[in-house]
């Protein structure tokens, strides 16, 4: 059994009595060396985590008596969730104090359960721009004392430079700070341990994107190959993302499909497959624009660049429906209950889908979207090609 102690800046003072036992009485104290100068000399052999931590982890942790040092809540951002993905659940006994994040909502008598947490520790800091919303209130976890800085330069190039930050630094120590100050004019570094608490405030002028799906087309860098609005939203609709669920997008062009799929919820993945490198490179800058730096982009061919993916809980094919293999490989990979979206805009393909339709069943749709446009000096209709889409949940007798 492995003990997981907590520990607050306050360092050995601000622990009850069942933390300093545990710590007491281990054999081998492993830590940061923050954290094991933070409390006394016990006798015990104390360990430093290594770099790279995750190829040493299990070895050092393997010891009878060992007692790992966390930074205030263990499971909160903190290594606790890593053992326990590492040595299983049953083998921790788990002591937490109240986290940075917990003691920064106390100083600013925030709801922990109304304030999101974005953690930028290890993570690029694209990753803020998708929860920064008007009104929002959010606490960003940063590496180092330049983070505050970082977050205030984001905000501002994002259109949020009226937001306020308040930075916290040490908090439960006797140096715990606070500075307050505008994004916008916002110079100063941070000490090495602090919280950037936000009040999200739009500039003048910044129209925020919504986080449902069908987003606008002019949100996209794109060379014409994308879901335009309307089909994704209902594309995406029928992905039915789910927290936690990962997608491919096949034949991604822009992207469009899978970064919205992302933006849904924070726990969701996806990979976007695309053969052009061009195209490719700028998935990836959409991704980081729209605040999910975290999509994975393959470039290759489909099928072929699907070997080996990670398996997905749904497929979405915008095009090539009749590129042989394709849709018989996408539908190999899917589990029990995972759902297949494919959209045609050709006969051959529409021939392609409805094939497939008489197989496996599904939803068969054609949508129709046509846009308002100047025609001379007045507004007619400008149809767009009309787009069928296939829907398909794979059931375990297909």
């Amino acid at each position: 059994m492995i003990t997981v102690v907590g520990v607050g800046a306050d360092g050995w003072d601000g622990l009850p009595p069942a933390a300093r036992q545990a710590i007491s009485e281990a054999a081998v104290l492993v830590g940061s060396a923050r954290q094991l100068d933070l409390v006394p000399g016990t006798g015990a052999r104390k360990v430093r985590w290594p770099s790279p931590l995750l190829p040493s982890l299990p070895g050092l942790v393997s010891e009878p008596g060992t007692c790992v040092l966390a930074s205030g809540d263990p499971m909160f951002f903190g290594i606790g969730a890593t053992l326990a993905r590492t040595v299983g659940p049953e083998n921790l006994r788990i002591l937490p104090h109240p986290s940075s994040l917990s003691l920064a909502c106390a100083r600013l008598a925030w709801p922990v359960e109304d304030t999101p947490v974005v953690s930028l520790v290890g993570r690029p800091l694209d990753a803020l721009r998708a929860a920064v919303l008007p009104g929002r209130r959010l606490l960003v976890l940063t590496a180092d004392g330049q983070g505050p800085v970082q977050v205030a330069e984001l905000l501002r190039e994002h259109g949020y430079g009226a937001s306020v930050l308040h930075v916290l630094s040490r908090l439960g120590s006797a140096e715990e700070s606070r500075v307050t100050g505008l994004a916008a004019a916002w110079e100063a570094k941070g000490e090495e341990l602090n919280v950037v608490a936000v009040e999200c405030v739009a500039d003048q002028g910044t129209v925020p994107l919504p986080l449902v799906p069908g987003l606008p087309d002019d949100a996209f860098e794109h060379d014409g190959q994308l879901t335009k609005r309307e089909v994704r939203a209902v594309s995406l609709a029928r992905l039915a993302p789910l927290p936690g669920q990962s997608l491919w997008d096949v034949g991604a062009g822009a992207g469009s499909v899978a970064i919205e799929w992302m933006r849904t919820h924070p726990s969701c993945r996806a990979v976007a497959v695309e053969s052009r490198q061009d195209r490719a490179a700028r998935i990836a800058r959409n991704a980081a624009a729209l605040g999910v730096p975290g999509l994975r982009v393959v470039t290759g061919r489909a099928p072929e660049a699907l070997e080996g993916l990670p398996t997905p809980s749904a497929v979405f094919v915008g095009g090539g429906a009749t590129v042989p293999g394709l849709l018989e490989t996408c539908w190999a990979a899917l589990p029990r209950g995972g759902r297949l979206v494919a959209n045609a805009v050709t006969l051959e393909s529409e021939s392609v889908l409805t094939g497939w339709y008489g197989r496996h069943g599904g939803d068969l749709v054609r949508l129709s979207v046509s846009r308002a446009a100047p025609v001379g000096g007045f507004t007619g209709w400008r149809s767009m090609m009309p787009v069928t889409i296939w829907t398909a949940t794979k059931e375990s007798r297909t």
